[in-house]
């Protein structure tokens, strides 16, 4: 029989024991060493049934009101989805917030959303508890079934949108690709080019990469404008 040694949201560090058991599964943060779930990082504990990860605190996701993210769905019950949104919690997608549509009681969400898909959803509510609420209803919110979607720390994707939309622009440009930046950290490429999408997708690690250095839009420009001579 299995057995947690560690409470929900704890604070853990590299080497410490969250479960012993193989009842356990560890997932991102940490791994298996014999019969113990071991963290490999430092975070936050998370415990969702016999999965357990750690939340690091570099670069973690914090859900606000109204913030914009990508999500991908990892459930669903008779009457919503759940929505990985790179938290420690999923956020709720509830029948009424996810289409314009009437979705009768009972009917086949998987035709709607199936665990795995992408989308661009709203946060429209985050309780004292973290219980994440998300909308479909709104400009520019939809389910992704095209492109790639990247994911980058929350933190820098001020730069990768740049000053007025000033960065994401010109990548968009030279490109030729739709780009969506979300404030949890995923970003979201479209292109007809299978070597413009990957263009698009280098400039932005680009821009991860170098965003606490001077002269980024520059470096960018000229990473993009030969690239794209290629």
């Amino acid at each position: 029989m299995g057995e947690i040694k560690v409470k929900e949201k704890e604070v853990v560090t590299p080497g410490d024991i969250l479960a012993s058991g193989m009842d356990y599964i560890p997932t991102d943060g940490a791994f298996r060493d014999g019969e113990d779930v071991i963290a490999s990082q430092v975070g936050l504990v998370n415990i969702k049934g016999r999965l357990i990860k750690v939340m690091p605190f570099n670069g973690v996701y914090i859900p606000k009101m109204d913030d914009v993210v990508i999500g991908r769905v990892s459930d669903m019950t008779f009457s919503s989805w759940f929505v990985n949104v790179r938290y420690a919690y999923d956020g709720v997608l509830s029948l009424k917030d996810a289409s314009s549509d009437y979705i009768e009681r009972g009917a086949d969400l998987s035709a709607y959303f199936a665990i795995g898909d992408y989308v661009v959803a709203k946060v429209t509510k985050v309780t004292k508890s973290m219980a994440i609420d998300l909308t479909m209803k709104g400009p520019g919110l939809k389910k992704l079934t095209t492109g790639t979607v990247v994911e980058i720390t929350p933190q820098k994707v001020p730069r990768v949108v740049g000053k007025m939309g000033s960065m994401i622009s010109m990548i968009k440009e030279t490109t030729g690709c739709q780009v969506i930046a979300a404030q949890n950290g995923r970003i979201w490429i479209g292109g007809k080019e299978p070597k413009m999408e990957r263009l698009a997708i280098e400039a932005i690690q680009l821009i991860e990469e170098n965003a606490h250095k001077s002269g980024l839009t520059e470096k960018v420009k000229d990473f993009l404008t030969k690239g794209a001579k290629k």
